[in-house]
Formats: C-alpha cells, structure tokens, sequence
C-alpha cells in the first residue's frame, strides 16, 4: 500500500520538523510522516521482523513526501514491536502505544476524555487529560487475545468470512447468539457448536447471528475495562478494530454514549500519528539543567552473596550430619527452628517457567505459579531443595495446602494451621498450640528438648534482625535513597538463608556503610510493590521498574519484603505465647482477617515512605490478593494515589505487555509530577 497524504488543515498540530511516528502492531504496522508542508500516512501488515516492516514503512512515507532519509529528524516508535526498533543514522526513541494513542486522539480532537483501543492482541482504556493529551490512567487486558483482533479474526474463519466482512454480517443479526466464552480458543469451539446447531442457513440469518453474538462477547470485555477507568466524554474509539462497523456499534449500544470520530485521519492511524508528535517533540533542542542527575551510587552486597552461596552449599553437603528443616510461609516461626539446633531456610524460589511446568504434573493449571514452583522444584531433584529431612508448612491458601502435600512425597511436611482471624483470643490459644505441636515435632526430630530460655533467646536475636531490617528500609525514606529495592531484597534473603548470628554480623555491616554514603541530588520516582510474594528468583518486574525505566521502590508490602519486619514479638513471659501473638500481630497479609486491617497497614506504608505510586501484583489465580484487588484499588483511590494492578506468573511471553503497562504507569506518575515543576534525579 503506498502512502497517503493526508490535509494538514485538519491537524491541530503544525510541526516545523520532518518527523515519522511508527507504529508496529501485532497485527498491522502504521506510519505517520510530519513535514513542514503536508502529514503522510501508511499502513502495511506486520511482517516476520519488525525492524524491516518499520524500515518499510518509512521507505514508503519518505518516498511520499519526496524527502531523503538524512531529512527525517526524529524518529518515535511504539506499538507491539517497538521494542525490536533501533536506528542508527536517525535519532528515535521507544513510547508505550498507550500515550501515542492518547496523544493522537488528543490532536484530531483536542475535547478527548477517554479512549477505548482495541487492537490485535490487546485492548486498552485510557483516560486523557484534555490539556495536554497526556495519560491520567489507563487500564489494560490481561495477556490473552479474547476481545481483541485476533479474537474476531479467529471468529471470522471459523464462519468462513474476512475479517472485514464480518462486522458488515453482524449488523444484519435479527437474534444475536449467546457466546459467552473468553478464551479464544474456547469462543473458536463455541462458534462451532453454534454454527453446527444452526442446520441449514440459505439466508445466512445464522451466521448473522453468531457474527453478532461474537461482537458482544467482545464488547463486554471492553466496557469492563472503561468500567475501571470511568467513561467521560469525549469517548474515542482507536485501534485496528475501530474499523469494524460491528463492534463500533455494539460497543455504544452496551456503552450507551456515542463515539467522536475525529476527521482528517482514519483512527487507526491514531498510535502513529501521537508517536510522530512525540517525536517533533523530542526532535526540539533541550535545555540541560546542570547538576539535575547524579550517578547511583553502587551498593556492594557481594560478601552477604557469597555467604548465602556458601550456606546453601554447607545445606546440600551436610559435612556435620546435622538436621536440616525448611519452611514455606513467612508466618513459621523460625525463633523455634534456631532454638531446636536445626540448620533451617525458607523455600520462597521461584520464577523459573520450567520448574513451574515440571509442577503442574502433580496440581491443577489453576493453581499459582508460586506453589507450582514449589512443587517443581523437588520434581526436578533440585539438590537444595533434596537436602532437608524435614518441611514446615502452615495453611494458608488450597494451593500452598496442594503443594505441601505432594512435596511430601519427596521430602516428610508437616502441616499446620493459621488462624485467620487474627485479633481473636481463640485464634491466640489456638495458634499457640499448634507452635506446640511444631516444638514437639522439632523434639523429635533432633532428640532434644527445646528450652523455653533457648526459645527466647532466639526471640531477642530475632528481634534484633527484624528492627535492623526495618532500619535499613527506613533509609530508603530519603528523597534518593542510595539503596534500591533490588538491594533491599538481596538484603531480606540473608535473613532466610543464613544462621541468624551471621546474619546480624552482615547486616550490621551494611547498615554502617549505607548510612554513610552520600545521597544523590534530586528526587527519584518514588513506588511501592504490593500484592503476592516476590519470589527468589523473580525479578522481572524489579529489573524493570529500576534497571530499565529508572524508577525507584520504595518499600514492599509482601512477605518477601518489609512486611514480616516491621513488627517485633514480645520478650517476656510464655515464649510460644510471645511468639503467636508476634507473628498474628505482625503486618497482615490479605488471607487475614478483617481484610481491612492489611489494606489499613498498606496505606500507612504508602504515606510513610511517601509513595508516589503502587504496583500491585496478584500471582494469576490467587483468590487471597485476586479477590480484594478492587478494595486495595478503591482505597488508594481515595488517597489520590495512583495504582497499577498486574496479574502475575512466572512466563516470559509477555515480557513486551508488562513493559507497555509499566513504562506506560511510570509516564503518567511523571505527567503528575511534572505539573508541581519537580525535579527527577537519576536511579
């Protein structure tokens, strides 16, 4: 297809600069080309690699205009495959197709409020900020194709039809059909099903139907997402998708509001057309502010690495012949592990999709990735996960309960319950019981009484760790703290890992050192995880926000992080007593009840370490943090504080839709920012 000149006239935006926007979809790629005189406008389909379906693009664009390559000043990507962009001869940066899309919209039709873009492999709500076109909140599917392009194209030759024949077909449905399903490959069966009971269709009325059914199925997922972000107008409808006559209408039939539609340019041209005012944007010479950034200062956790290495190899060698016992949960006690003699260490790895796999020979699919891990783990003959005799475990979720019990095959577990309901007196007595019943257990395992001295003496220790722990959070409080949340993590691991009295010794060493180091100029995104456990292992998302992106976290509010250290247990009196209502007091996680108290502890967290935004993240089928998201999101909803939900595993297939959403979160905490004239210092 050859490029398009499009009437200047009708763009609100007049750039001084030759500028392309690209924007690579999973589907079909779009390119929009800005110059003194006239915009241009193509579209091709994606092909194999994405850098030659961009450089055709462009090819196409520059051959339009009649312009050189070495004319083009600035050169902005986005879409699906933005990340496989790179130029060489034309400066050019990457931009989430969420702020293209809603910058695009924002020039065609400056009154744009809300946004919804259906693409090929996602779908998005955005919420737009009539001033300047910027994203005030978005919300995105998760990474499946139902209720996108691909859905209705699978749609489409499952009724022998185009794609686009099939919104046309649709419009002329007397009784549109029941699809239900949300899964693309289930809707495909569905269809099927449905054509098969149809019988003879010599008016097509059938097949109407169903092309009919299958828009709504798909626009019901789509006004969920608005449901999230609220639908203001203007209401705009961008994306390959907004060509289908069938979905537009369906979609403000179930919306009831109407859609704008900008002239001057096809809306699926949106993305490429916000990417290349962005880029006309980039391509304006920058005024540099002397001193704004400041290197990070490296901090050095190498000895505390090699100490955990090393222990986990004295665990795998066992020279002493001494017991060794693991627990899962952050709620096990290990005060009475230390106390007992036993070599101990929390199992919390994961992030490895293999181990998940090898897992999921022995559980449902439906069970979170963490537990599967679990359980993958000891199926793959992991040698540090072979070398203890024993496994504590506490119930807390069905999944970490299914994955005691096939670990138990593999290596003894013993099962214990939590109480959930935490303030209870019964809950108390209750809870001191089974502790006593793992002392007991632990008595026999080693062939040692457990003293309750030793046991409180483990308690003081342990205590000690906990507030150090704490102290060294507390100096990411400091408006650039010297130490990241990947720090902090490795940090946290040394208390799981290693005796506690080497534990202490290191931790010491580096609180001196931390404390001291100089603090670098300015004032660092500021963010806090919450939600499911982090796992050992997994830090996608951490490497992301802080090694790509340059934000900062914060503060952790997951029994990976600060939580289980913000409290301390009490000294004096019956030691199991201490230590059940210690750990019951301990911050909350979401399988506590009353729910409110760990959404309560969650917002104290946010002011105290004056977050600026949150990412919260639900492992994928995890009823304990799935189920009250919408709480956790309304309440911070009332602080004003902006709130990214994700739904976790531990694949790596959407590497690329977890950058979007990130990147895409990040620049609208910048936008709020930048309305206050503050200054971002380097992470």
């Amino acid at each position: 297809m050859n490029a398009i000149e499009i009437d200047p006239q009708l763009i609100h935006y007049r750039p001084g600069l030759v500028t392309a926007g690209l924007d690579i979809g999973s589907r079909g790629a779009k390119g929009v080309l800005f110059t003194p005189d006239a915009v241009y406008a193509v579209q091709i389909p994606t092909g194999l690699y994405m850098q030659e379906t961009a450089d055709q693009i462009l090819s196409k664009l520059l051959r339009a205009a009649r312009i050189k390559r070495a004319a083009t000043a600035y050169i902005v990507g986005t879409g699906y495959g933005r990340i496989s962009l790179a130029y060489s001869d034309v400066p050019y940066q990457v931009v989430t197709e969420i702020s293209c899309h809603a910058m695009g919209a924002h020039v065609l039709n400056p009154a744009t409020r809300t946004i919804i873009d259906i693409g090929g492999q996602d779908s998005k709500a955005i919420k737009v900020d009539t001033a300047t076109g910027k994203v005030i909140e978005f919300v995105m599917n998760d990474k499946c194709a139902a209720g996108t392009g691909r859905f209705l194209e699978k749609a489409a030759v499952t009724l022998g039809l185009t794609l686009d024949q099939l919104g046309q077909v649709s419009l002329q449905a007397k009784e549109p059909a029941q699809v239900s399903s949300q899964c693309v490959v289930f809707a495909e069966s569905e269809v099927i099903s449905l054509r098969a009971r149809g019988g003879k269709d010599e008016n097509h009325e059938v097949r109407a139907n169903i092309a009919a059914g299958i828009h709504y199925s798909a626009a019901r997922r789509a006004k969920n997402l608005l449901g999230r972000v609220g639908l203001d107008p203007d209401l705009v409808f961008s994306g390959g998708v907004s060509n289908n006559p069938g979905m537009w209408a369906v979609l403000e039939e179930l919306l009831g509001a109407r859609f704008v539609n900008p002239k001057g340019i096809d809306m699926i041209y949106a993305g490429a057309l916000g990417a290349a005012v962005y880029a006309a944007e980039y391509a304006k010479p920058k005024v540099t502010v002397i001193g704004a950034q400041q290197a990070h200062h490296k901090v050095d956790l190498s000895v505390i690495q090699t100490a955990i290495e090393n222990e986990q190899s004295a665990f795998i060698e066992n020279k002493e012949g001494r017991k060794q016992a693991a627990y899962f949960c952050a709620y096990t006690p290990p005060e009475l592990l230390a106390a007992a003699g036993v070599r101990h260490a929390r199992l919390f790895q994961g992030g490895h999709p293999v181990r998940v796999a090898a897992g999921e020979l022995y559980t449902q699919s439906v069970a979170c990735d963490f537990s599967k891990s679990c359980i993958g783990a000891f199926e793959q003959g992991d040698p540090f996960h072979k070398s203890f005799d024993k496994i504590y475990n506490f119930h807390t979720c069905a999944a970490m309960k299914r994955a005691s019990e096939v670990v138990d095959q593999f290596v003894p577990v013993q099962m214990l319950n939590l109480p959930k309901r935490r303030a209870d007196s019964d809950s108390r007595t209750f809870y001191r019981d089974e502790l006593d019943v793992f002392r007991k257990d632990l008595e026999e395992l080693t062939g040692r009484e457990i003293q309750p001295a030793a046991v409180q003496k483990q308690i003081v220790l342990h205590n000690k760790l906990r507030r150090l722990l704490k102290k060294l959070s507390d100096l990411r409080k400091r408006p650039t703290p010297v130490l990241s949340g990947t720090d902090y993590i490795d940090l946290v691991r040394a208390y799981y890992y290693l005796p506690p009295e080497r534990a202490l010794t290191l931790l010491e060493a580096a609180y001196r050192d931390l404390r001291e180091a100089p603090e670098p100029a300015g004032r660092v995104l500021r963010l806090m995880l919450s939600g499911s456990i982090m796992a050992d292992g997994d830090r996608r998302l951490l490497n992301l926000i802080e090694g790509e992106l340059g934000a900062r976290v914060v503060v952790e509010d997951h029994c990976a992080g600060l939580r289980p250290f913000y409290r301390t247990v009490r000294e004096s009196g019956d030691p199991l007593q201490a230590l059940a209502d210690g750990y019951l007091d301990q911050a909350p996680c979401a399988r506590m009840k009353p729910l409110d108290d760990s959404i309560e502890f969650s917002r104290q967290l946010a002011e105290e370490y004056d977050v600026e935004g949150i990412v919260f993240v639900a492992h994928k089928f995890c009823a304990c943090y799935g189920i009250p998201q919408k709480l956790f999101l309304d309440s911070f909803q009332e602080l004003d504080v902006p709130v990214l939900a994700l739904a976790g595993d531990y694949s790596q297939s959407d590497t690329g839709q977890l950058k979007t959403r990130v990147e895409a979160f990040i620049g609208v905490l910048e936008e709020k920012r930048s309305k206050n004239h503050e200054q971002y210092a380097s992470a």
